[in-house]
This record gives C-alpha cells, structure tokens and sequence, in this order.
C-alpha cells in the first residue's frame, strides 16, 4: 500500500460550510472516519487535493427520537449505533448490521453516512496500482472495460455496505444538503444500478441525516455471509422486516447487500401480505429474491454459490422472525 499524496484539509463547523467548500474546490472529498476513503487513496484507487473533514459539524452527530420516527445524523458512529438503547429495541436489523461492519475499532471511527456512501468494490478494482497495471486495469479507473462482463457498456462492481440493506427494510429516508438547499428522498432512490455510479448523490451534496420510521410490531434481523467471523466484506447480507398478525403475514420486506452495484429492496413482496408462511410463500419469496439479485464476479466467492445462498439465508431469517413473534 502507497503512501497518501499531498493534500489540503479544511474541518468546517457547520454542513452549510462542508457543501459550500465542496463548491469552492471541485476536486475535494468529504471525510468522515476515512476506514475506506483513506486505505483507498493510498492505493492510488481514489484521489483528492482536498480533504474535508466533517468530525466537528455537530448537526451531523445527532440521534434523537422524534414522535415516532428515529433521526439519526450522518456522522453518528455505527459503534454509537449498535450500542443505542432505542435502536437496539426498536430496530435490531439496524444494530445488528452496524456491528457487522469490520472490527471493533473500525466501529469507533466509522460513520453512518460513510458506510452508506460506501465505494462500490471488486476483485478487479481493490488491488494494488501495481496489479491493475499488469491486468490493463478496468473501466472504474483508467481502463476502458468492465473485467467481470468484458462485452459490458457498464461497471458491475458490488456495493457492499451492511447497514444499507437494513435501512431499506425499514423504510428509511435521508437528508441530503446541497448549494439549493436540503431535499429528501427515499432510501431506495439514493442508489443506482451501476458500480462507477452508484449514488444519485450531486457532486456538491452531502448527506446529512437519516431517518426511519418506528413501526409497532415490526420485528427485523441482518446477517451476512463471510469467509471470517469480523473484518469481511458481505459475500451476501439480508435484512428482514416482518410483521405478523395471528396466522397471517401483515407486512414482509427484504434486502440484500453485496450481489448487485447497489442494496436491492426486493419488489413483489406485497403479495405474500394476508397469506400464513408456509412452503408455498417462502417458494415465492425466494423467487422474488432470486430476481432481484445480481450477483457478478466481484468476489473470490463462485457467482453460484452466492446466488443460491441469498435467498436460503433470507427463508432462514423470516422463519426465525415469524417464530419470534408467535412466542411474543
């Protein structure tokens, strides 16, 4: 790994300040924690002759509950996350996922907004300058083809941030600030289906918050499929949100991480809602799933493997929750 290249650094006190120094210098970076922008400028994957440091706007360190919705700032820690009473109880699928993120120190310096705006990653694309010259690099830097698809007019690489899937279980909205002003859109549309694309973030944005509605009687979950039990990247993560009522399924959604160039909210679900869960609507929810994903070469993991194990891992988690909730 290189060393970091000369840089100016700039610590705003105010999001206000952070949008209108991205304006004042283009080819700035916004910087949180820095577990992955960091590691990735010193292998020449990313540059910056700015960086700004957002550890001192405060505006981006809240979380509070407001009436029945939880607004969680961009710059909370996941460590503060998958500690916090409220979402410990309220949304365990978000807990969990943020303590599935890397190690314990990690945790510490890692940020909500950060994990979300994740760099989309490939075997092809998070190696050495040294190895990507010798392999021609690729069309996320400096090369001109996709190596997972080479016929392909577009980027695949695999979006592979934990709490992501959660959040879009959950319903969540963010905040994003601008030179225009502030805006909110859902979760969902904050993602695009392409690996050098893959935010419908404005070059002079920032995201500023999140919030994601409290529902009665939501039980959710997350868990991903890794070679080690920390530090790994999801080869595949799913997050459940059900809701029963009596022998019925009231509400399913489901969301996986690391098979497609964004987190996938699995469409077509609402046709399970009134039916009970049996084989027949875990045999629809799996299709759904199996649909929905993308799963490319992004990984040392065969593409197979992974897309049989998404949808088994997402009838593992919805039968453990709908069992939950019968003894609840």
């Amino acid at each position: 790994m290189g060393a970091l290249s000369e840089f100016r650094f700039f610590r705003p006190a105010s999001a206000a300040d952070a949008v209108r120094l991205r304006g004042e210098f283009p080819a700035s970076r916004f910087i949180a924690g820095g577990t992955d922008l960091l590691p990735n400028m010193r292998r020449g994957l990313v540059g910056a002759e700015v960086l700004i440091d957002l550890g001192a706007v405060a505006e981006m360190k809240e979380l509070r509950r407001d009436g029945e919705r939880l607004h969680i700032g961009a710059g909370v820690t996941l460590a503060t996350l998958a500690a916090d009473p409220t979402v410990v109880s309220h949304l365990p699928a978000l807990a969990q996922a943020a303590l599935a993120v890397a190690g314990p120190t990690h945790r510490r310096a890692a940020t909500l907004g950060g994990n979300l705006c994740l760099e989309t990653r490939c075997q092809y694309f998070n190696q050495s300058e040294h190895w990507r010259a010798a392999n021609q690099f690729c069309m996320k830097l400096d090369g001109d083809t996709c190596r997972v698809a080479p016929k392909s007019s577009r980027c695949y690489a695999a979006f592979s941030g934990d709490v992501a899937p959660a959040l879009l279980a959950l319903g969540a909205e963010v905040e994003l600030l601008g030179p225009q002003g502030a805006r909110r859109l859902p979760l969902a549309d904050f993602y695009v289906d392409d690996g050098m694309r893959w935010l419908a973030l404005g070059a002079d944005e920032l995201l500023v918050a999140v919030t994601v509605p409290l529902v009665a009687g939501r039980a959710s979950t997350y868990e991903k499929i890794r070679v080690r039990g920390a530090i790994d990247f999801p080869l595949a993560g799913v997050a459940v949100v059900l809701r029963r009522d009596g022998d019925r399924i009231a509400e399913l959604r489901v969301a996986c991480t690391g098979v497609s160039s964004r987190p996938e909210l699995i469409a077509g679900l609402d046709e399970l809602v009134g039916q009970t869960l049996d084989d027949a609507a875990l045999a629809t929810m799996e299709r759904h799933v199996k649909r929905g994903i993308q799963p490319m070469e992004t990984t040392l993991m065969s593409v197979p493997y992974r897309r049989r194990a998404t949808p088994v891992l997402a009838k593992r988690l919805v039968r453990r929750l709908w069992d939950e909730a019968k003894g609840g």
